[in-house]
């Protein structure tokens, strides 16, 4: 097992123009993490390879894995031309990839922000052969490589552990899995332990946030806070500090073997590089208690 951070964890600094994205990496190496997940959210890389080298050359300089790149991606599309045009687009991410030297992606399959009519599971099951179709296509793509494609809980319209399974299985490709987000599922209104069990036999990836968790009829008033699928409120929190029952959840996921990488993100109010700091820390010695 190896705990790592993922870029989005220091986008606050990041915008802010505190730190750029090879600050980052000697910060990851600096403050205990093993590896480094890209989430190309403030910088970009595959239009700029020159930075991209010097991401790649940075991480093998200071001794961390590029264990994953994650990215917005949109299957369902109006006609065959704008499908086509977006399996293209993720495509020059996986040669990306392969240039960098990283072997494990995830993305979306539907756009992220969506209209209620939009995340039922009758309009999931309609456009359910485009996200099959897509996924396909980049995980075929990506297997001449050795790269490992992923599905993540991520989006409402996805992010049930049985929509997620029903995609997986679906797509029926040895290098297709799921990055199990254990906080994610709130966002849907389902159990992170309930679904942490019912994915984990599918993961090659666990993402660790944790949240503040508020019922709908009970407004928490001013700071970061959004509204589940049915109105709940949540907010991101240091992992470990929050709502979620982060220790039980180590403990399934220890039990279970998975013996992968494991990566932080932090998306709360406080500063971030001291949550991710402590969230890391947080991580590492819950794996070592239980």
């Amino acid at each position: 097992m190896k705990i790592g951070l993922s870029t989005y964890s220091l986008l606050g600094a990041i915008n802010k123009g505190e730190m750029t994205v090879l600050d980052v990496v000697q910060w990851i190496a600096d403050n205990g993490g093993e590896h480094m997940e890209i989430v190309p959210y403030g910088f970009t890389l595959v239009d700029n390879l020159e930075l991209a080298d010097a991401v790649r050359d940075k991480a093998k300089e200071v001794g961390i894995e590029l264990s994953n790149y994650s990215m917005p991606a949109n299957f369902v599309q109006e006609t065959q031309e704008e499908f086509d045009k977006e399996v293209a687009r993720i495509k020059e991410h996986v040669d990306l990839l392969h240039r960098m030297g990283i072997k494990h992606m995830r993305h979306d399959v539907t756009a992220f922000t969506l209209p209620p009519e939009k995340i039922t599971i009758e309009w999931f099951e309609k456009n359910l052969h485009l996200m099959v179709e897509g996924s396909r296509q980049i995980a075929d793509y990506a297997a001449q490589y050795g790269i490992t494609t992923t599905i993540e809980n991520h989006g409402q319209c996805v992010q049930h552990s049985d929509r997620v399974q029903r995609v997986v299985l679906e797509v029926d490709r040895p290098n297709f899995k799921t990055t199990v987000d254990v906080g994610n599922f709130l966002c849907v209104d389902e159990d992170p332990i309930v679904g942490v069990k019912k994915n984990l036999p599918f993961a090659s990836l666990v993402h660790f946030k944790d949240f503040y968790i508020r019922p709908f009829d009970e407004n928490p008033g001013g700071g970061k806070w959004f509204t589940s699928a049915n109105g709940n409120y949540l907010r991101g929190s240091i992992v470990g500090q929050g709502d979620i029952d982060i220790r039980k959840i180590v403990k399934l996921i220890k039990d279970s073997g998975y013996d992968g990488n494991i990566t932080l993100e932090f998306e709360g109010m406080e500063e971030c590089r001291e949550a991710s700091k402590i969230g890391m820390e947080n991580l590492r010695r819950f794996w070592e208690e239980v």
